[in-house]
């Protein structure tokens, strides 16, 4: 694709469905192979944050004003580090200054090994109707490997706790192609989640970022085709249970597909306030998209916050950028998305993808039926290639080129915040 856009009609942006997510940055311990902001803390200043989050919401409200919060997200960091009562007052907050929809999901990540018992109750109380629960795995020596703080048993736990807490619609993270895992055990961990009976499982293969422990000193990890053969066994393990691969490392049960998740793959727009949260958000008064980052370290964000200052960064995504920013999202759908789709989140005519998408299709990479388009099963296993395919010549560094001709995998380009992650120009943050 060329850097402009010249001779594209534009087209009216038609306001999406807006989302909420709210980064509680703190863990006990960082993983060796998370690169999401996180801080390694015994003590979590709780209220003021919270208050933090609040004054900040504030700030943003008249930006969305007359708009319904579809979902709200509470990522991490491990969320569950903060108490009920803690995020009962940061929900009570958030209903006092934006307009939630009566049925909206509210997700809260926890981690099985900072949880007290009875905590889940407190959580339903607060306004949680969902939880992600971070396994990872089930075999002791692969969390101990991955640095995890909880142990399989704790895991059952939390889903046992779950239950009595009526919280039935839980998300379980699994990961695969881990340290000396092989297919056997890769399987082994999809049936002891299954036998949890979850709503909804991210599972995704590990991937080494920069700036990780494991970057700077990588683990043995399976080979290619280990690794292939263990994510097959897998799927066809959870397609048997009854689970439909609804996103390329999402899958869930009928009527239980994270509608946060959702929201952002099909572009729709969503406010990210806390310490290294960024958001997305259509201006329909200018006609155009902006892009908003705040502050990474957590006291910064507290004090531009707190001396009344709009913490961060906030700026447009240049027309250029956004067929693959689009397509970044969208195409991790089974269900891909509609021309119409295409035109109204983004503001741009169809024809300026058409050449692209038409020649994807031609060599099987993208299923064109009707005015939908989704990506193949072989269109999937080389998404990296299919998503760079939209870049602007220019934005093509040689670092990124290099990647062509290996699918990256599920955290791929985007840092979504959700179910296995806010939207940004680098990896993706989904469940935890």
């Amino acid at each position: 694709m060329t850097g402009e856009l010249r001779g594209v009609p534009r087209v009216e942006l038609v306001a999406p469905p807006l989302a909420l997510y709210l980064h509680l940055p703190w863990c006990r311990r960082k993983c060796p192979y998370c690169d999401f902001n996180s801080h390694v803390t015994e003590t979590v200043p709780t209220a003021r944050y919270v208050a933090a989050l609040l004054a900040e919401l504030a700030r943003e409200a008249a930006r969305v004003a007359g708009r319904s919060v579809s979902s709200v997200f509470l990522g991490g960091g491990t969320p569950s580090l903060f108490a009920p009562e803690s995020i009962a007052s940061l929900l009570s907050g958030v209903r006092a200054r934006v307009e939630l929809a009566d049925d909206a999901e509210v997700t809260l990540e926890a981690n099985p090994g900072t949880l007290e018992r009875g905590r889940f109750a407190g959580y339903r109380d607060a306004g949680v109707t969902r939880v992600s629960l971070g396994a990872q795995s089930f075999a002791q020596r692969q969390l101990e490997l991955l640095g995890r703080i909880h142990g399989p048993d704790d895991t059952r736990r939390a889903a046992v706790e779950l239950r009595e807490a009526g919280l039935n619609n839980f998300n379980l993270d699994l990961m695969h192609g881990l340290p000396e895992q092989s297919v056997l055990g890769a399987v082994a961990d999809v049936d002891q989640a299954l036998a949890l009976h979850p709503a909804h499982l991210s599972h995704y293969q590990l991937t080494i970022e920069p700036g990780t422990a494991f970057y700077r000193r990588p683990p043995p990890l399976p080979d290619e085709e280990v690794a292939g053969a263990a994510e097959t066994a897998a799927h066809k393990r959870l397609t048997h249970a009854g689970f439909e691969r609804y996103e390329i490392s999402a899958w869930a049960r009928p009527g239980a597909r994270c509608r946060h998740n959702l929201n952002y793959w099909e572009f729709g727009d969503y406010l990210g306030l806390g310490a290294g949260a960024h958001g997305k958000l259509t201006d329909m008064d200018r006609q155009c998209i902006w892009r908003t980052e705040k502050p990474r370290q957590p006291e910064r964000y507290l004090s531009e916050v707190e001396a009344g200052h709009e913490p961060g960064t906030r700026l447009p995504v240049a027309p250029h950028d956004l067929p693959f920013e689009f397509m970044l999202n969208a195409l991790r759908l089974a269900d891909g998305y509609s021309r119409e789709q295409f035109e109204t989140r983004t503001g741009l005519a169809f024809e300026s993808v058409a050449p692209v998408v038409a020649d994807q299709a031609r060599r099987g990479l993208l299923s064109v039926l009707g005015s939908t388009i989704a990506p193949t099963e072989f269109g999937w296993r080389f998404l990296n290639d299919v998503h760079l395919e939209y870049l602007p010549k220019a934005a093509l560094r040689p670092e990124i080129a290099a990647s062509r001709g290996r699918n990256l995998g599920p955290a791929t380009t985007l840092r979504a915040a959700g179910d296995g992650g806010v939207l940004h120009n680098e990896p993706a943050q989904t469940e935890n």
